[in-house]
């Protein structure tokens, strides 16, 4: 979710120093984050935007996330987090204070981003953005980014479908004794390399056991993983107490693969129920199936955005792949 911040390339206030962000800081850039959103998008109390969702410190708390920060005089003005799966690499939210914008404070915070990723040695980085600003767009591009299928961020309600009960195999991940656990995770490192070389989702899956911030769920045929889906939900989660959100999920490809992705959605909606939340998940338009089995099944669009990629290659964004990811 890379959208508040600069977003004319100036030359920025030598005063301005990038660093890693501070435990101390964190409640300042939080406020930050929502102040910078709800200003953009005229919320009468930019402050309370998002509401009890928290994006930063899930993941500062994350070993496989880095997150930045900008400070002029020693100022918290600014934060970037960048996230690493596997060989797969993302950044936001990007914010800046308001005051700040058009003050190249994100280019600098961009520029120590793109170090991370090299160091990093990812194959495929990327980013999610507002569609309609040619600023933001326009900026990314300057680093080599490009904007390519929109990302549609859709929710659902659950309802109690007795019918839908005996789909399929579904276990959660937290009721795992510690070694089925390490082979849960492993089959689910290897899903993903089939789906993009090098894709690892073990970072999100252990800071989800080790915070308690939601949980993974799993389904499987005759003892084989189909697909796994992390969903964060409750207090300090980036899904917050109302909201099941889905950061990651993907099913098993090949033949009968839309039908394994219907059954992992089914899993899905029922931890929201169990936990009286609405689901919330972001997939890519150009995962076309994916996409159609959502709507088709009561999800509606909330909002949408750009997905920017660097190279400008499909990466585990292309038809054929049933992920639900969404970059924010």
């Amino acid at each position: 979710m890379s959208y508040l911040h600069s977003t004319t390339p100036m030359p920025a206030n030598q005063r301005i120093k990038i660093g890693l962000l501070k435990q101390s800081e964190l409640e300042e850039a939080d406020r930050i984050v929502r102040i910078a959103f709800g200003t953009f998008l005229g919320v009468p109390n930019p402050a309370e935007f998002m509401g009890d969702r928290n994006f930063l410190k899930p993941r500062w708390q994350s070993r496989h996330v880095k997150a930045l920060a900008a400070r002029e005089d020693g100022r918290l003005i600014g934060s970037n987090i960048v996230t690493q799966w596997g060989s797969f690499g993302f950044f936001g939210p990007l914010t800046v204070r308001p005051e700040y914008w058009d003050r190249g404070v994100a280019q600098r915070l961009l520029e120590t981003t793109m170090e991370i990723f090299d160091e990093w040695d990812l194959r495929h980085t990327g980013l999610f953005t507002f569609a309609h600003s040619p600023k933001h767009v326009g900026l990314y591009q300057k680093f080599g980014y490009w904007p390519r299928y929109l990302t549609a961020i859709m929710a659902r309600t659950p309802e109690d479908n007795p019918a839908s009960q005996d789909k399929s195999i579904h276990k959660l991940l937290s009721k795992l004794t510690r070694p089925e656990r390490e082979r849960a995770i492993e089959a689910c490192r290897n899903l993903t390399h089939r789906i993009d070389n090098g894709l690892d989702l073990s970072g999100e899956i252990q800071t989800v056991l080790a915070q308690r911030t939601g949980e993974v769920v799993l389904t499987f045929t005759r003892g084989v993983l189909d697909g796994f889906a992390v969903c964060l939900n409750g207090a300090g989660s980036e899904g917050g107490e109302k909201v099941c959100y889905i950061k990651f999920a993907a099913a098993r490809g090949g033949s009968g693969a839309g039908e394994r992705f219907d059954k992992l959605l089914d899993a899905c909606e029922r931890l929201a129920l169990s936990r009286q939340a609405t689901l919330e998940a972001g997939v890519n338009l150009a995962r076309e199936d994916a996409y159609r089995r959502m709507r088709s099944r009561g999800f509606r669009v909330t909002m949408q955005g750009v997905a920017m990629q660097r190279p400008h290659v499909d990466g585990f964004n292309r038809a054929g792949a049933y992920v639900i990811d969404d970059w924010r």
